[in-house]
């Protein structure tokens, strides 16, 4: 009776660990049928709120270059120029005569020389005031874009004004590997189009298309185009409206003279929104800095020029679209060793300025997780988002 006794002690455990080898790989397979089924129908389940990374978000929220920014802005206020060589030649010339040497009183420290001028300096601080003073982050900027960008473009095209989104946008960036591919019809066949900085389709229109809706720029583009006889900044048409994030804070210079020669809207994005997409570019580039290295928070600044660091034109115009469209498509975003930086240029080389691998990954959560996006209102509804390379 003991040795049968010892004969199934054995037998017994085997049949346990049998037992609970069976529900474990029960569990595991229903796991992953769970999130199959997740990523096959992505809105079969309410997705969890992500637990974020608070030390992350805090260092994101720092910007580094906002001291300089700040003296920058007092003495343009004062009316010093001093470091702006190209504006000074700007100012100095044509029919806003002025002197724009260096003071060191408090105020208005230029000699007015004309009434136009006048109205311009007037114009020129009233809206730098205003743009530095509203650089602060409400959670629900993204829903005012539509208010701010689509309804004036509307207007002026003599549409009714409404706060519909457009059905589908298309933003076409200014890749090299656009080379690679004929998007040109597929492009055309969104109900609006956005191009960034001016980049020619003249001769590309196989591969980005001829539409265009608005064009999405930086200040140093304008800044450029004010150099030209009228300000002329409509490489597709005069009819398409310029939408502009400010750079420099001295570009409002020429946002005013080129405002009052332009028939379409000249339309400033709104500093909040400027600092919303700073800050998840900023995250996104911390993450893959501490991830990838293992370094501390505190050693990023010095690896990617902190005082510098910004996003690029690319990610804002993603950015706008995602506010003012239903349905979003991102083409020529990316690079390829074989191709060149900008499809209709031959640089090749990126700015420094800008964490490109860092808003790839802010372009994959947009497609895959954007529930996982930082800074955004919980009430914002993401639309959908396909990326063509």
């Amino acid at each position: 009776m003991g040795m049968m006794k010892r004969t199934m002690r054995p037998l017994f455990s085997a049949l346990v660990l049998i037992a609970v080898a069976a529900t474990l790989v029960f569990r595991i397979t229903l796991r992953y049928s769970s999130i199959e089924l997740k990523n096959e129908y992505p809105f079969a389940g309410k997705a969890e709120k992500p637990v974020l990374n608070e030390t992350l978000l805090k260092y994101a929220c720092i910007d580094i270059g906002e001291p300089r920014l700040k003296k920058e802005v007092e003495e343009l206020l004062e009316g010093n120029f001093r470091g702006h060589n190209r504006h000074r030649s700007f100012l100095s010339s044509g029919k806003y005569r002025i002197d724009v040497s260096p003071r060191t009183a408090r105020g208005v420290s230029v000699q007015l020389r004309s009434p136009e001028f006048y109205r311009l300096w007037q114009s020129f601080r009233r809206n730098l005031q205003d743009w530095f003073r509203n650089r602060k982050l409400p959670k629900d900027v993204m829903m005012d874009l539509v208010s701010a960008v689509k309804v004036p473009i509307d207007g002026h095209n003599g549409l009714v004004r409404s706060q519909k989104r457009y059905k589908s946008c298309a933003v076409v960036g200014n890749s090299g590997i656009l080379l690679k591919s004929e998007y040109g019809e597929l492009i055309d066949s969104h109900e609006a189009v956005i191009r960034l900085n001016n980049a020619r389709n003249r001769g590309f229109e196989h591969r980005v298309g001829s539409k265009t809706t608005l064009s999405f720029v930086n200040s140093n583009i304008l800044h450029l185009c004010a150099r030209r006889e009228g300000c002329f900044c409509h490489p597709y048409g005069v009819n398409v409206a310029l939408v502009m994030y400010i750079c420099q804070p001295v570009h409002f210079l020429d946002y005013m003279v080129c405002n009052t020669s332009h028939k379409v809207p000249l339309i400033v994005t709104d500093p909040r929104f400027d600092i919303l997409c700073a800050r998840i570019v900023k995250y996104y580039s911390l993450k893959r800095f501490v991830e990838g290295t293992g370094k501390s928070f505190q050693e990023w600044a010095p690896a990617h020029d902190g005082a510098n660091f910004h996003y690029s034109s690319g990610l804002q115009a993603v950015m706008l679209a995602l506010g003012v469209c239903e349905k979003v498509s991102i083409f020529g975003f990316g690079k390829s060793a074989s191709a060149k930086h900008h499809y209709h240029t031959n640089q090749r080389g990126e700015l420094k300025l800008h964490d490109y691998d860092a808003e790839y990954d802010f372009y994959h959560d947009l497609v895959e997780r954007p529930q996982v996006i930082p800074f955004i209102s919980e009430k914002f509804k993401f639309p959908p988002v396909s990326i063509y390379q």
